[in-house]
C-alpha cells in the first residue's frame, strides 16, 4: 500500500529546523539537487552544499533571524507560506534594531519530503524601509 505524505508534519519539522538557525538541520531535509531562490535579484542556488551556505549566510545577514507565520497553504506536495522575516541587526549606532518585512515561500518537496525547491519571494519596498532605520 502506498504511503501518503504527511505534508503537515514536514513542515512543522522544517520550521522546527529554522527556528533552531541549524543550516545542517535544514539542509538534511533537502534532496541532494534541491534549489533554492531568493528572488530579491540573485540568482538561484543548487545542490546541499551551496543552499546550506545560501541558508548560513541568511542566518550571518539578520542577526536574531526569526518569522511570523501569517498562513501556510498545504498541496499536494508542495507548500505555499506566507510570512514575515524578523530580526534584529545592528544600526549605525551599534545597537541592535528590530525589523521586519513579508516573504512568500513556495515549497516543493518530493515523495519523500524532502525539499527540491525553494522559492522565497520579499517585499523589496518593506525591506528598503527596514533598513533604512539602521542608518
Amino acid at each position: 500500500m502506498p504511503t501518503t505524505l504527511d505534508l503537515a508534519a514536514a513542515f512543522d519539522t522544517y520550521a522546527k529546523a529554522w527556528s533552531a538557525h541549524d543550516p545542517d538541520a535544514i539542509i538534511a531535509l533537502h534532496s541532494p539537487d534541491t534549489q533554492f531562490w531568493l528572488h530579491s535579484g540573485s540568482q538561484p542556488v543548487q545542490g546541499r552544499p551551496a543552499v546550506r551556505e545560501a541558508f548560513a549566510e541568511m542566518f550571518r545577514q539578520w542577526p536574531g533571524f526569526g518569522f511570523e507565520v501569517y498562513r501556510l497553504l498545504l498541496g499536494e506536495q508542495h507548500w505555499v507560506l506566507d510570512w514575515a522575516l524578523t530580526a534584529e541587526p545592528t544600526g549605525s549606532d551599534g545597537q541592535p534594531h528590530p525589523i521586519r518585512f513579508d516573504c512568500v515561500d513556495i515549497v516543493t518537496v518530493d515523495a519523500d519530503g524532502l525539499v527540491v525547491r525553494k522559492d522565497t519571494f520579499v517585499d523589496a519596498v518593506q525591506v528598503r524601509a527596514a533598513l533604512s532605520t539602521l542608518a
